[in-house]
């Protein structure tokens, strides 16, 4: 059975809004007001930094896997779109949100590669999970005798890369679009994305490329973990950088679950239930994950503006698929 939208929208606020009366009820909310008052600025001026920095690096990602299959986007462009998306995601769940809104976004404006534009998100997407379960597996390393009092979650990440590997396996395997296409109940659908296979599966042509971005991929993801350790430092939360080294690639994992409006709760939950196990206190732990929220929604900010003023302008006209340069208007 279909859920509707305004539905699914009301069962997220509701998941959220039990979560934080859950949590509200677990901290001192007086302290923890506190804690995020009296916090580091510039501190958390420097995590704001590296998000907005990075984001031009991610930026650069999608325009590398575009320009390898022959589409030349401006960077800034581009750049812009991602700030879209970082808007977007704050309304709907998850950054897949976000993601829609770029593939819209870029079919419009070359309506003859819409099959491309699709893939060049979802294969950014795609290597930017992959980076994740790099980092996951790095960071069961660094917790390997180091920090017996995560075996659980340690685990939980392992069970995680093996079920995102098996998701991946799926999504680039022709047997395994042999198969949907040979089952009536499946055909229609794989027919419907088949031009968006077919790209996707093109870059398995271009190994270059994408061991440039994956590579990319993982000094971005890096450089947003500081950003989190940093909303700690602001609020004094003395743990090793290395504790977040664990803790980022599975919140980056958590936060692309959409159980709640843009992770709302869930987020807090995790540094709560994580940090805790490093005797944080939870008031600590929730001001931090709130701090990277905030962080995060300073970041959307710059995109909200840019829809506002892009309803305001006509669209600009489409590109065909093969001017290579085309400049936005």
């Amino acid at each position: 059975m279909r859920i509707s939208r305004p539905v699914r929208v009301g069962v997220q606020l509701f998941v959220s809004g039990a979560i934080i009366a859950y949590l509200l009820w677990q901290i001192d909310l007086g302290r923890t007001v506190n804690l995020i008052r009296s916090s580091n600025g510039w501190e958390l001026l420097a995590a704001y930094a590296i998000f907005m920095v990075t984001t031009v690096g991610m930026a650069w990602r999608w325009k590398a896997l575009l320009a390898s299959k022959g589409i030349q986007e401006p960077l800034g462009w581009l750049t812009k779109l991602y700030f879209m998306g970082y808007a977007a995601g704050q309304v709907l769940p998850t950054s897949l949100g976000g993601d829609a809104l770029r593939i819209t976004a870029h079919a419009r404006r070359r309506p003859h590669a819409k099959g491309e534009a699709a893939a060049a998100v979802l294969m950014e997407r795609a290597l930017g999970s992959a980076g994740t379960l790099v980092l996951v597996a790095l960071g069961l390393i660094v917790a390997i005798g180091r920090y017996d009092n995560i075996a659980v979650l340690v685990w939980l990440e392992a069970v995680l890369v093996v079920a995102a590997a098996a998701v991946f396996v799926l999504l680039f395997s022709r047997r395994a679009n042999t198969w949907l296409q040979s089952r009536e109940s499946t055909r229609r659908l794989a027919r419907a994305f088949q031009s968006v296979w077919l790209a996707l599966h093109s870059y398995r042509e271009r190994p270059g490329v994408l061991g440039t971005v994956l590579g990319a991929t993982l000094l971005l993801q890096l450089a947003r973990i500081i950003s989190i350790w940093l909303c700690g430092e602001a609020v004094g939360v003395d743990v090793s950088p290395l504790v977040y080294v664990v803790m980022g690639p599975l919140l980056f994992l958590v936060m692309l679950i959409p159980f709640t409006i843009n992770g709302l709760g869930v987020r807090e939950a995790f540094f709560i239930a994580f940090l805790g196990r490093f005797d944080v206190s939870a008031d600590a732990a929730f001001a931090t994950g709130f701090l990277f929220y905030a962080v995060s929604i300073g970041a959307a900010i710059p995109g909200g503006f840019i829809m506002l003023w892009e309803s305001l302008r006509r669209p600009p006209p489409a590109q065909p698929v093969d001017a290579p340069g085309a400049r936005v208007p």
